[in-house]
C-alpha cells in the first residue's frame, strides 16, 4: 500500500484550508491504490492553521509558527501516528508533499518565512526515512511509477 499527503490527493488541510491537488494521485486515492494522511491534522492541528517551519533553537530542532509559538509536540505526534500506520500496512512507497516541515524530504523550507530553503527533512519524512521507506514527492513520482511499470514489462 502507498500513502500519499492528503493534500496531494485534493483534500483541503493545508495550513491555508487549500489543498495542493495532483490528479494522478487522487487517482490513485480513489482506485484504491493509495491512501491520504495528513500528518499535521493527525499531531492535532487545526485546519487551517499557522504556517510553521524547521528551526533550531539552542541546538534543539523545533517546528516553530508564524506565530513564534512551538508546535513541535503536534508535528512529532503526527510524524509518530502517519509511520505507526506506515508499519501496520507493511508500507513501501509514501509520497509526500514537498518542501513541507512535517512531509518535505532532502529540502524544506529554512526557518525564516521568506520562502527560502536549505537541506533536510520534514519530522515525517524523517521517520520514514528511518524506516527505509521509498519517499517521493509531487515532482517526481511519475518517475518512479514509470520505472516501476518499464520493470514489469520486462
Amino acid at each position: 500500500m502507498i500513502i500519499v499527503s492528503a493534500c496531494l490527493a485534493g483534500c483541503e488541510c493545508r495550513y491555508d484550508g487549500k489543498s495542493n491537488e495532483v490528479p494522478e494521485i487522487k487517482k490513485l486515492v480513489l482506485e484504491n491504490k493509495a491512501i491520504a494522511l495528513c500528518p499535521e491534522e493527525l499531531g492535532g492541528l487545526s485546519t487551517p492553521r499557522i504556517p510553521c517551519e524547521i528551526v533550531k533553537v539552542n541546538n534543539e530542532v523545533k517546528v516553530i509558527g508564524r506565530d513564534k509559538n512551538d508546535y513541535t509536540a503536534q508535528f512529532t505526534k503526527g510524524a509518530e501516528i502517519f509511520t505507526n500506520v506506515a508499519k501496520a500496512l507493511n508500507c513501501k512507497t509514501v509520497i509526500l508533499k514537498a518542501n513541507s516541515p512535517s512531509c518535505g524530504y532532502g529540502k524544506i523550507y529554512d526557518g525564516s518565512f521568506t520562502g527560502k530553503y536549505r537541506k533536510g527533512n520534514g519530522f515525517t519524512a524523517e521517520k520514514l526515512f528511518d524506516l527505509n521507506i521509498s519517499i517521493l514527492n509531487e515532482t517526481n513520482f511519475n518517475d518512479f511509477f514509470k520505472e516501476e511499470s518499464e520493470l514489469q514489462s520486462d
